[in-house]
């Protein structure tokens, strides 16, 4: 069969450029088919990277709350496999890219092929079937690429908290330095004052004479200088019991209490009072008698009441002159042994009903 093969008449296919177009087509197929295959490769390795880069991502930011150290070094290993993630991904669009142009190259060439010869045809479709294939490996590839950007924002994220973390730990820190900064200053603070009382302690020593050879004395002073000086000791307590302490100047002792009451010259009372007696003439009385209305007393006017008045001697005596106003009151009856005189100026009463008796 003649094919045309333009200008230049017509010619065998065995033997001319149809069989050549050909033979291009098919290996430009293979090629695509291969490139296809090596993108296909390429997505996955960029997949497995991604991978990769998310879990040393995970792994930076787990070690990130650990130390703010590990947390720096985390971020720069996260942003690193961020670069590769996004080197991968550029790789996988380029190999999208070349496939296409592939798919591109192949329709043209079985165009070509298609008005040339039906083996070139077939492998015009051979060509479209590996161009369909890299179209697949393709939308595959931006996957994997699509993978890898999420991988790359995950690892952006995790650099983030990593750089959170960091910054935390920073803040602690700082926080740590300022409190060791405080506890320095107070330890400054009580240096000075234990310096102070070391001081103090050392003034007050000087103050205090020796203690050797005082014990049991107290501290005084003459308003100039201190001294020590000897305790009076109590006497012995023993056999002493409701005694007071007293001294003659010189020895200190226990003394009875004498129990008394206090005297006073009583001239201005009017009514009567109980005179006292004791039952001892000697030493320390110990009850106190009186008899009541037997026996009275008027501090006002003098006036002794008794029931009964016995002179043991025999004799009764009374004084020759009345030197004081006096008043026989109603309901008594007096008597005196004469003669009697009464001084100028002295009056004496005799109440209505009663008596005076000058013997």
């Amino acid at each position: 069969m003649a094919i045309y093969r333009g200008v230049g008449g017509t010619g065998e296919s065995s033997s001319d450029s149809t069989i050549n177009a050909a033979t291009a087509l098919a290996a430009a197929s293979a090629a695509s088919a291969a490139a296809a295959l090596a993108s296909e490769i390429a997505a996955e390795t960029a997949e497995t990277n991604a991978a990769s880069s998310a879990s040393s991502a995970s792994s930076s930011a787990t070690s990130a709350t650990s130390s703010a150290s590990a947390a720096s070094t985390s971020a720069t290993n996260a942003a690193s496999s961020e670069s590769s993630a996004a080197s991968s991904a550029s790789s996988a669009s380029t190999s999208a890219t070349n496939a296409a142009t592939s798919e591109t190259n192949a329709a043209s060439s079985a165009s070509s092929a298609s008005s040339s010869a039906t083996t070139a045809t077939t492998q015009a479709s051979n060509a479209s079937t590996s161009a369909s294939t890299a179209t697949t490996k393709a939308s595959e590839a931006a996957t994997s690429a699509t993978n890898a950007a999420s991988s790359a924002s995950a690892a952006s994220t995790s650099a983030t908290n990593a750089a959170s973390s960091a910054s935390t730990a920073s803040t602690a820190a700082t926080t740590a330095t300022t409190k060791a900064s405080e506890a320095s200053t107070s330890a400054s603070n009580a240096a000075t004052s234990a310096t102070n009382a070391a001081a103090s302690a050392t003034l007050a020593a000087s103050y205090t004479p020796s203690q050797t050879g005082h014990a049991g004395e107290f501290l005084t002073t003459d308003g100039t200088s201190t001294s020590w000086a000897a305790v009076d000791a109590l006497p012995s307590q023993t056999g002493n019991a409701g005694e007071y302490l007293t001294t003659d100047g010189t020895t200190a002792s226990w003394a009875a209490i004498t129990p008394g009451a206090s005297i006073s010259n009583d001239t201005a009372t009017t009514s009567n009072v109980y005179p006292l007696f004791a039952s001892a003439t000697t030493g320390v009385p110990t009850t106190l008698y009186t008899s009541n209305a037997k026996y009275l007393y008027k501090p006002s006017t003098g006036e002794l009441q008794a029931s009964a008045l016995i002179a043991s001697n025999g004799i009764v005596v009374n004084s020759q002159t009345i030197s004081s106003d006096y008043t026989i009151a109603a309901g008594n009856n007096g008597m005196s042994a004469g003669p009697v005189s009464i001084s100028n100026g002295i009056t004496v009463t005799v109440s209505t009903g009663s008596v005076w008796t000058v013997l």
